[in-house]
């Protein structure tokens, strides 16, 4: 087998890799922002649960949600394709971990701020879209972005599950040619190449991102 046949086998676990990223951001990112706005309410015993909650999410590894996940469900009745299951596991510990740079943000905006706009008769919501969540997510954003390169590396834990992404494409290729260095170098060599171009586009992003606000 050579790497022009190699390459597109492990394209096709590439794209499946990507939806799996691109399904734990979508839910994992707003999750995240849902528990830190819950973590600032006055009420302690909310704020109590969701900490439990995010501590318990940071501090479990990935692949042990995954197969809680996977395997622990179907034992109350919930049966989830390895795909389904592998986001969810994703997007619980996204969540978790996303939350604290959203609450970090958060907390990195000035009080009298929030005195001001309910001085003026802003309610608690407007509050939030129109005074917390834009300064937020300029703190924030830099952060996620280069937490999102970490979670596309982390997909290749789906493997465990047997999920067809890239690293499943690698070892199943691998298997058959009997060559696991030269495949497994070529499917960490196209993490690399995501990653590099990843880590770049986010600093794209915050150089404009800075230069835009330096303007205002």
């Amino acid at each position: 087998m050579n790497l022009l046949e190699l390459l597109p086998k492990l394209l096709d676990g590439l794209t499946v890799s990507a939806l799996m990223w691109a399904l734990t951001l979508l839910i994992g990112y707003p999750l995240g922002l849902l528990l830190s706005l819950v973590q600032r309410t006055p009420s302690k015993a909310f704020s109590a649960i969701v900490f439990v909650v995010v501590e318990l999410g940071r501090g479990a590894p990935v692949l042990v949600v995954l197969y809680l996940v996977y395997f622990g469900l179907p034992n109350v009745g919930v049966l989830l394709p390895a795909i389904p299951a592998a986001v969810i596991a994703f997007a619980i510990t996204t969540a978790a971990y996303s939350s604290e740079i959203f609450r970090g943000a958060l907390s990195s905006i000035p009080r009298g701020q929030l005195e001001a706009a309910r001085v003026l008769g802003f309610s608690p919501a407007q509050q939030v879209v129109s005074i917390l969540l834009p300064q937020a997510l300029r703190v924030a954003l830099p952060a996620l972005i280069g937490f999102a390169i970490t979670v596309f590396q982390g997909t290749a834990l789906a493997y465990a599950i047997s999920v067809p992404e890239l690293l499943g494409r690698a070892y199943n290729e691998a298997n058959i040619s009997f060559r696991y260095v030269e495949v497994l170098a070529v499917a960490g060599a196209v993490y690399l190449v995501v990653s590099l171009v990843g880590t770049w586009v986010a600093d794209r992003i915050e150089r404009r991102m800075n230069k835009a606000f330096a303007r205002t």
